[in-house]
């Protein structure tokens, strides 16, 4: 799931990573406030976590600053996890593996990977 403080960012980095893993891949957009203002919304974020959560745990990807808080908030141990990699290319590594059906861990470990891609 992606938390943003931007819902367009969010909605076009959720587009992204679905058009790689897969239309079914269970990936949500958490971007901006409730008004749809520029910010990160806890109650926004929590809606998202319901709308994906398929029983396996959720996986947070935040953008930077407070979106960062705002999903450690919301952490809890093993079932919602913060990851810290980076937006765009975490968010496709786990969707592909989430969509594979990878339990939560290897969803995270897929998505640390990203950490190391080049792209020159």
């Amino acid at each position: 799931m992606l938390v943003s403080h931007s819902a367009g960012l969010a909605a076009e980095a959720v587009a992204l990573a679905r058009g790689i893993a897969g239309a079914d891949a269970p990936v949500a957009a958490a971007g901006g406030m409730v008004d749809g203002g520029l910010g990160t919304s806890v109650d926004v974020v929590e809606a998202a976590v319901r709308s994906v959560d398929r029983g396996a745990g959720v996986l947070l990807i935040p953008d930077l600053g407070s979106s960062v808080l705002t999903a450690r908030l919301l952490e809890e141990d093993g079932r919602i996890v913060v990851a810290d990699v980076p937006f765009v290319e975490g968010a496709i590594a786990a969707a592909v593996a989430a969509g594979a059906g990878a339990p939560l861990a290897e969803v995270l470990e897929a998505a640390e990977e990203a950490r190391t891609f080049r792209k020159l």
